[in-house]
């Protein structure tokens, strides 16, 4: 093990420590951040440590924007994030790292299936965070009706402009001729992201409110439609892992 990463799993380690005192993650999110993080720097350099502070910090505040509005529209969970939603997000990012150091000449792939994973994360809560807490009326891609913000599936202008702009502070971290395509990978994810949240993720039927519908499952009951074993985790993770696709069948 090299210097930077015996240096990296410390440093991880104070940042997810300071996140959990923080209330931006729970325990298990703590230990699973201290991971992901220390993958991406050690192996990321100083690159990867600044593409993933943004995503955590950015993501983090925008979750206690308007929280109270939001919390209203039952997502499937709250704004500290756990070992699951971590690893959902940031999971593809630190395996691409070690893909790359294991595979010869994979640097710089692996490098863009890094920021091009993190695009797409950031892209995805960008668009959830800002969307539902500005509102407006959004558009099912389940059926092309409008639907109640926060409906996962649905998108709406101000959400779809979120999106483009999360998945643009990432892909800054690329080099110049690899900007835009890391941020078209990451957008792109972000909407297959949406486009399995309307077709195939689990959702409910509000009980207090039967128009609305909820990632929240209530009691033992069956999904009024998706999949049950398709949680918002396995959909960010899904999310995440086609953008980096994108990204390293693109590049250049």
């Amino acid at each position: 093990m090299n210097a930077l990463m015996l240096a990296a799993v410390p440093a991880a380690a104070l940042v997810a420590g300071l996140a959990y005192k923080a209330r931006a993650l729970t325990v298990s999110g703590a230990a699973a951040a201290t991971v992901v993080g220390a993958a991406a720097f050690g192996l990321g350099g100083g690159l990867g440590a600044g593409a993933l502070l943004v995503f955590f910090v950015t993501s983090s505040a925008l979750s206690r924007w308007r929280r109270r509005e939001k919390e209203a529209l039952q997502f499937e969970k709250g704004g500290r994030r756990d070992a699951g939603q971590v690893l959902a997000n940031g999971g593809v990012a630190a395996a691409a790292l070690l893909i790359g150091l294991i595979v010869p000449g994979g640097a710089h792939g692996a490098n863009l299936a890094f920021l091009a994973a993190l695009a797409a994360a950031n892209a995805d809560t960008w668009a959830t965070e800002i969307g539902a807490a500005i509102g407006g009326t959004p558009v099912s891609l389940r059926d092309f009706r409008p639907a109640p913000p926060g409906t996962s599936g649905a998108v709406s202008a101000a959400g779809t402009l979120a999106a483009l702009a999360g998945a643009l502070l990432p892909a800054l971290f690329a080099p110049t001729r690899d900007i835009l395509l890391v941020t078209l990978a990451g957008f792109a994810g972000s909407l297959i992201d949406t486009l399995l949240g309307a077709t195939l993720q689990a959702q409910w039927r509000d009980p207090q409110n039967p128009a609305r519908w909820t990632e929240r499952r209530p009691g033992a009951a069956a999904p009024d439609r998706g999949l049950l074993a398709v949680n918002n985790d396995w959909v960010n993770f899904l999310c995440t892992l086609a953008a980096a696709l994108i990204a390293i069948l693109f590049a250049r």
